[in-house]
């Protein structure tokens, strides 16, 4: 498990350093959203909070990935079950952010049909361990086999689903307090965790500071410069911080954001792009810093 997690690990500092060559030495993978991280590129999503077929498959030829809300809505397994089997090669790569870190929630999520799962709120290592822990097959880790939709998915044209899913898989987990900021070492150097990203609307309200305090910026640095230590791909919710920030260089996972190709959803009309989804705009964005 150590051998394989350090290659993976390799990779990914490659990646992320500018010489993604070690990366695309293998075949391309399916989760196109992954392969855009690994040869260094920032990914963008549309978050979907609700049950909506058709809306969904819209949206989804137009981002990098789907990020199905199911920590702040009432979406149940069977809903995001149905939207993923309504058009499973859209584009966008289904990713379910839950509310925990449980074996139940994280293996539902991935019989279904998705290749990430975002876990919130990680404020130790007990819960970034519990995240990897279940979201692979073994050797590597304790994900056990099910009879859900995902083989049909993603296991045609010759591919064994069961032998590629492991390096498809994208295990994303957020920082959003103080107590997390404190442990990010810990968190973010488990083997299984692919990406640390920040929650930056809850960091500012559990720690009691604006976006533009010297402060949260100190904590948002600590996070990322952590992250690259270990490895690991960094990214933060708020996709105002991909451009005009000094870690925007090096900061490649992010929760909405532009699309691919410069569509809009008709109910974002008048917002930014860029915005957190509508309730999660508490704390003010963070201005660029140039």
């Amino acid at each position: 498990m150590i051998r394989f997690w350090s290659t993976v690990n390799l990779i990914l500092s490659v990646a992320l350093l500018g010489v993604p060559a070690l990366a695309q030495s293998k075949p391309p993978l399916y989760n196109t959203a992954k392969q855009k991280l690994l040869e260094g590129k920032q990914v963008f999503s549309f978050t979907q909070s609700k049950f909506d077929i058709a809306a969904y498959c819209e949206a989804a030829k137009h981002y990098d990935y789907a990020w199905f809300e199911m920590q702040h809505s009432t979406l149940e397994f069977k809903d995001v079950e149905a939207m993923i089997a309504a058009c499973p090669h859209a584009g966008a790569i289904p990713m379910v952010r839950l509310p925990d870190a449980q074996e139940w929630h994280i293996q539902h999520a991935t019989d279904i049909g998705a290749l990430g799962v975002i876990i919130p709120t990680v404020d130790d290592v007990e819960r970034s361990r519990e995240a990897a822990k279940w979201s692979r097959y073994p050797p590597v880790a304790r994900r056990s086999s099910g009879q859900g939709q995902a083989r049909t998915i993603w296991g045609i044209n010759g591919i064994d689903y069961a032998k590629t899913f492991n390096d498809n898989m994208l295990v994303v987990v957020m920082i959003e307090s103080p107590t997390g900021v404190a442990n990010v070492h810990d968190i973010a150097s488990v083997d299984g965790v692919d990406v640390v990203i920040i929650g930056n609307n809850d960091l500012s309200v559990f720690g009691g500071l604006p976006q533009d305090d010297d402060r949260y910026q100190a904590m948002v640095t600590k996070i990322h410069d952590e992250t690259r230590k270990a490895g690991k791909i960094f990214g933060q919710a708020n996709a105002n911080y991909a451009k005009g920030h000094p870690l925007s260089k090096t900061s490649f996972f992010f929760q909405n954001g532009p699309s691919k190709d410069g569509w809009k959803p008709p109910s974002a009309a008048g917002r930014n792009v860029n915005a957190p989804p509508p309730g999660e705009e508490d704390a003010p964005a963070k201005k660029p810093v140039k």
